[in-house]
């Protein structure tokens, strides 16, 4: 049973001392916190364990940004903490990275306006509608707990927490909010327009230029829901964590072995892949099916005896990645294997070939391939090949070649899910047709939300449905939104909740695409997976149908293709 949520406060340094207002610690722990003061760090891997360690951060108030972050020379004004700066910063990124509840105050609003792509106006003075009003900073003696108005949108979300547009606050600070980052919106103002308060849409991230705090210290209770918020979400948060834990978490395609064929390391967290061994553990996610993507080139014989020593060679790569790290992560070939994994605390890699061109000609490579460890094959790519048509190619076959109703077979007999994402529809439909073993689709999103040729119709949806099959929604923003820059976690859960209305909540899971083009901000890259599940819950989708989307359908659904095998 959950306790109270862990929020984590930075501390300000000071004379080679940490420490903090107790107006932060106090109006936490009012708010049903537990806070956990954060000391400033060095490394990633403390700044990791701390957010293993606590359910929400609250950044603190505090001395000025150092300008080099948001790209200008410092002005002469500016008071800088490098120390301070270096960790809160890493501590930023990581955290909005993870999509865990964060609550900025003062220095915290510009911390993550930079950390987040914005910039700042280094002195007040700066601020074209300095001298327009009175109360940026307070005139001493300053006793009272407010001294300056602000108006705030009462349609967002710390509108609704403090129930009014018009309100008084306090304010102390040097810097101010210039340019905002693309995900920030300004929900409040001062009388001469400059922002006081930000919010996201894509996580649960609020932030204030005021200090609710010290107004709390001095018996104003008005900005308390800003710290319940914060514990609340937390707590929330806490859940997420607990239900990734006790559950298989599954993405059933990734394309971050084409990364390794360029030295990327599975284990390191700074590596430019979206999918890594520490990300996985950030985000909760248990098992990653991980792929040989072989691009579609020409059909030579030469042509196709590289494809194949290509998908060897991947193959080969994830093999030593796990083996590089096999006191934490082991490969599995099986449903069973992979529960079984899951239960002794490992993460599971799961090796699939995207692209039936690594086959060739060649029947028997698939029996190859299925000794070598290989659960999927994705029929085709951006292209035609031998096997069948694809949404990207020319119709050559009008479906699925005669080799390939030979291909599926043998899939079928040797127990290889056959994967139709990328085919045509017409090769689909054949394929549906011809199988013995109902088919999947590990990435593929909704065509009735976004009319891309790679994206399955409602019909394509219900039928692989009645057959057993499962669809995996793909997070690619191009097969989300037709406008592929509006795309973001929101297009992901309205493609997986269309799909559950089409085919039911046996039927659908989640196939991230990530290294290979998926992620979109909301969810970047692993680390945040659990931002899905979050909205999702809000969906009104319970536990366990959150399971099964994240693993228990796929599974199922493996089962019913091993039984039907020789």
């Amino acid at each position: 049973m959950q306790g109270a949520p862990l929020i984590g406060i930075t501390a300000h340094l000071k004379d080679n001392s940490a420490t903090l207002g107790n107006g932060y610690y106090r109006a936490v722990q009012v708010a049903g916190g537990v806070p956990v003061i954060i000391p400033p760090f060095t490394t990633r891997e403390q700044c990791d364990a701390i957010l293993d360690s606590v359910d929400g951060i609250l950044f603190s108030g505090g001395p000025d940004i150092q300008p080099e972050y948001f790209g200008q020379e410092p002005h002469s004004s500016v008071s800088v903490n490098a120390e301070r700066d270096l960790s809160e910063m890493m501590l930023a990124h990581a955290a909005v990275e993870r999509c865990m509840p964060v609550l900025g105050i003062c220095r915290g609003i510009q911390l993550l306006t930079v950390a987040m792509g914005g910039t700042l106006y280094q002195d007040i003075s700066l601020f074209p509608g300095n001298g327009n009003t009175v109360g940026h900073k307070p005139v001493p003696p300053c006793d009272d707990d407010v001294w300056h108005n602000i108006s705030v949108d009462g349609n967002s979300i710390i509108g609704s927490l403090l129930g009014t547009n018009r309100l008084t606050v306090n304010s102390y600070h040097h810097q101010i909010v210039d340019k905002l980052p693309a995900e920030l919106k300004p929900v409040a103002w001062t009388d001469d327009g400059a922002v006081e308060a930000v919010e996201s849409s894509l996580r649960t991230l609020i932030a204030v230029q005021w200090h609710p705090e010290r107004m709390f210290l001095k018996g104003n209770d008005l900005c308390m829901p800003l710290f319940r918020w914060l514990v609340e979400k937390s707590a929330n948060y806490a859940g997420l964590r607990e239900f990734h834990s006790k559950h298989i978490i599954l993405d059933s395609h990734c394309d971050t072995p084409m990364l390794f064929q360029t030295g990327t390391e599975f284990a390191n967290a700074e590596s430019e892949a979206l999918v890594t061994l520490p990300g996985m553990k950030a985000g909760g996610l248990g098992t990653s099916f991980m792929v040989a993507y072989i691009p579609q080139k020409e059909r030579s014989q030469e042509g196709l005896a590289q494809a194949t020593a290509k998908a060897e060679h991947i193959l080969d790569l994830i093999e030593n990645q796990v083996g590089t790290n096999k006191e934490s992560v082991v490969l599995a070939n099986t449903p069973a294997q992979i529960r079984a994994a899951i239960s002794m605390g490992k993460k599971v890699i799961v090796r699939g070939i995207e692209n039936g061109y690594a086959l060739g000609k060649d029947l028997s490579l698939v029996g190859h391939f299925k000794r070598r460890g290989v659960t999927y094959i994705t029929l085709c790519h951006n292209g035609d090949n031998d096997i069948c048509d694809s949404a990207k190619g020319n119709s050559e076959h009008n479906g699925l070649s005669a080799f390939g109703r030979q291909v599926v077979a043998e899939m079928n007999r040797l127990g290889i899910m056959v994967d139709l994402s990328h085919a045509s529809e017409k090769s689909f439909w054949d394929a549906l047709e011809c199988s013995r073993a109902p088919i999947f689709c590990s990435h593929s999103s909704c065509r009735a939300l976004c009319d891309h040729r790679r994206n399955l119709s409602d019909q394509q949806i219900a039928a692989l449905a009645k057959s057993g099959g499962v669809m995996q929604i793909c997070i690619y923003g191009g097969f989300l939104e037709n406008d592929e820059s509006a795309a973001n976690v929101h297009s992901a859960v309205r493609h997986i909740m269309h799909a559950i209305d089409i085919a039911g909540i046996d039927h659908v899971g989640i196939g991230t695409d990530m290294d290979g083009g998926g992620g979109v901000p909301g969810l970047e890259n692993v680390c945040s997976i659990m931002n899905l599940t979050r909205l999702l819950g809000e969906e009104g989708l319970d536990d366990s149908h959150l399971a099964k989307l994240w693993g228990e359908n796929l599974l199922d659904y493996f089962d019913r293709v091993n039984l039907l095998a020789e």
